[in-house]
């Protein structure tokens, strides 16, 4: 049941970051004679004040992931909303993004990457691919949580309510 939330919200993810970059513009690049399409990263706009209080809530900072990987997540003082994040060699320039879920979203202005931020754990997903990129990144505060977690863990989501009577 733990698999449940972080799947669903992963195919979410997918399927929105999909629509998205179909529907980002492509500008045709030649290297070594060959044509290839290569996405245009969306402009910069201001945004909403929904959004502006999801990236109030991001965890910032050099978070270690599993697998030895670590995710640099610094936010940009000059636009209020706007993240630059790291992994390896790979850079992405990311904004917060209302979540009906709940959970704190970034997505890249290319459109090829998802951060998802839930209480005990973070991930990068490749919204192209469908794969994760880095998983179980923790800032202090959702190490606390995770931990909290392994000895009280929550209620699954088809778990039969507890009923408490007065």
């Amino acid at each position: 049941m733990k698999w449940l939330l972080p799947t669903l919200i992963l195919a979410f993810a997918t399927s929105a970051a999909q629509a998205q970059a179909a529907a980002a513009p492509k500008q045709s690049r030649s290297h070594n004679g060959k044509a290839t399409q290569v996405a245009q990263p969306a402009p910069e706009r201001d945004l909403t004040p929904t959004e502006l209080a999801v990236a109030e809530r991001v965890h910032v900072g050099r978070l270690p992931c599993e697998l030895g990987q670590v995710v640099t997540l610094t936010p940009d003082a000059q636009s209020p909303g706007y993240f630059d994040l790291q992994v390896k060699k790979a850079k992405f320039r990311m904004f917060a993004v209302e979540s009906k879920s709940g959970a704190v979203r970034l997505e890249a202005l290319t459109g090829d990457a998802v951060w998802l931020q839930l209480s005990n754990k973070s991930m990068l997903v490749n919204s192209k691919l469908g794969q994760r990129m880095a998983d179980v990144c923790t800032s202090p505060e959702q190490l606390l949580v995770a931990q909290a977690f392994e000895k009280s863990p929550p209620p699954g989501l088809l778990d039969d309510p507890v009923v408490t009577r007065p």
